[in-house]
C-alpha cells in the first residue's frame, strides 16, 4: 500500500487545528481550481487536495489516518491489523489478512508476514471507512466502535520430536510480535507464553492459540496464533498420520527358515514372528502401536522387512554359502530367461 501524506499535501503540521486545516484547504483550493489555475497539473493537484481534506475534516477519519504512522509519500507500508476489513468492504480483491491471510508465511525472531495492501487506494480506502462510520452511526453505533477491529492472525512452526507426539508436550515459545504504538509506529515486541501440545500430533497438523496473534486495532480483540506441527525425523521411524513405518533388518536365513524377532516400538520392544520364505520388502502390522489419536486409539506400527546380506563372511562361512550355492535349485532370475525365450 502506497502512502499519502495529507499534511503535506496541505502544507500544514500534523497538530494542526481545524480551523488551520480548513484555511489550507480553501487556499489550495482556489489556487488550483480547473476554472482558475494555468498549472497544467492543477486538476490533479484540485484532486489531490480535495482527497486531503476529505480525511484531515473528519476527527474519527484524521485519527484513524494519524493511526497509520509517519511514512514517505509514495512509500509501500503496512496498516495496522484490521484494515483489511475497509478494504474488503471496498470491493479490493487483492486484500487479506485474517485468519486466511498468512498464507503460508511465518514468523520468527528474525520477521514475519501479514496482510497484503499494496493495490488498494488509500483514498479510496478512507471513504470506505467513513461510509461504514456513517451506516454504523445510524443504527445507533458510535465512530469509535466504528474502528475497533480484530488482530491479525499468525502461524509458526513448532518442532517437536516423534516420542514428544507420543506422549504430548509443552513448548516454551520466545516471539517477537509485530505490535502498533499510540503513534502508529511499529515495533516488535518480545513474547514469552507456553502452548500445550497434546498426544497424538501429526505433522503438517494446525493448532490454534486464540489470542495470541497480533494486538487488536483501537482495542479490539487479539488475533490468534497458529503452530504448525513439525515432527523431527527419527533414526528408526518414519510418521504417517498416526502410522508409524520401521524397516527391519533380517538375515537370509530368517527370512528363509522363519524367526521370532525382537521389534522396537516407541515404548517398548515386541516380539513378532518372520514367516517362512517372507521376500525382501514385504510389510508386517503391528496393531496400534503408532502414534495416538486425539479421542483413543492408535495409529498401526509397519515393518518393513529388508534382507541383509553379510559382508564379511569368515572361511566357515564362505564352505556353507557354497554348498547352499551347490545344493540349492532356486533361481530368483528364472522368469528373466522364459521372457527372453517368448521374444525369440
Amino acid at each position: 500500500m502506497k502512502f499519502k501524506d495529507y499534511y503535506e499535501t496541505l502544507g500544514v503540521a500534523r497538530d494542526a487545528s481545524a480551523d488551520e486545516i480548513k484555511k489550507a484547504y480553501k487556499k489550495l483550493a482556489h489556487k488550483y481550481h480547473p476554472d482558475i489555475s494555468k498549472d497544467p497539473d492543477g486538476e490533479e493537484k484540485f484532486k489531490e487536495v480535495n482527497e486531503a481534506y476529505k480525511t484531515l475534516k473528519d476527527p474519527e477519519l484524521r485519527k484513524a489516518y494519524d493511526q497509520l504512522g509517519r511514512h514517505n509519500p509514495g512509500e509501500q507500508f503496512r496498516p495496522p491489523p484490521g484494515w483489511e476489513q475497509y478494504a474488503q468492504g471496498a470491493g479490493f480483491t487483492g486484500a487479506h489478512g485474517g485468519a486466511g491471510g498468512f498464507g503460508g508465511g511465518g514468523f520468527g525472531a528474525g520477521g514475519f508476514e501479514g496482510a497484503g495492501f499494496e493495490d488498494i487506494d488509500l483514498s479510496e480506502l478512507f471513504a470506505q471507512m467513513g461510509r461504514q462510520r456513517s451506516a454504523h452511526a445510524g443504527r445507533g453505533h458510535t465512530g469509535s466502535q466504528n474502528f475497533q477491529a480484530p488482530g491479525q492472525d499468525f502461524e509458526v512452526t513448532a518442532h517437536i520430536s516423534l516420542d514428544e507426539a507420543a506422549r504430548g508436550t509443552t513448548l516454551a515459545l520466545n516471539l517477537e510480535m509485530p505490535e502498533y504504538d499510540a503513534q502508529g509506529q511499529l515495533h516488535r515486541v518480545p513474547q514469552e507464553f507456553k502452548a500445550r501440545i497434546p498426544k497424538g500430533a501429526t505433522h503438517g497438523q494446525k493448532m490454534r492459540l486464540p489470542g495470541k496473534g497480533g494486538k487488536g486495532f483501537n482495542g479490539g480483540p487479539n488475533g490468534d496464533l497458529y503452530l504448525n506441527i513439525a515432527l523431527h525425523p527419527h533414526p528408526l521411524f518414519r510418521a504417517d498420520g498416526h502410522d508409524l513405518f520401521l524397516d527391519l533388518p533380517v538375515t537370509p536365513w530368517e527370512a528363509a527358515l522363519g524367526a521370532e524377532i525382537d521389534v522396537p516400538t516407541l515404548d517398548s520392544t515386541v516380539r513378532m514372528k518372520i514367516p517362512a520364505g517372507t521376500p525382501a520388502g514385504r510389510k508386517l502390522r503391528l496393531g496400534g502401536r503408532g502414534l495416538p489419536k486425539p479421542k483413543e486409539g492408535a495409529g498401526d506400527l509397519y515393518v518393513i522387512v529388508q534382507v541383509a546380506t553379510p559382508t564379511e563372511l569368515s572361511d566357515t562361512e564362505k564352505a556353507l554359502y557354497q554348498q547352499l550355492a551347490e545344493a540349492s535349485t532356486f533361481n530368483p532370475r528364472g522368469h528373466f530367461v522364459a521372457e527372453a525365450h517368448r521374444h525369440a
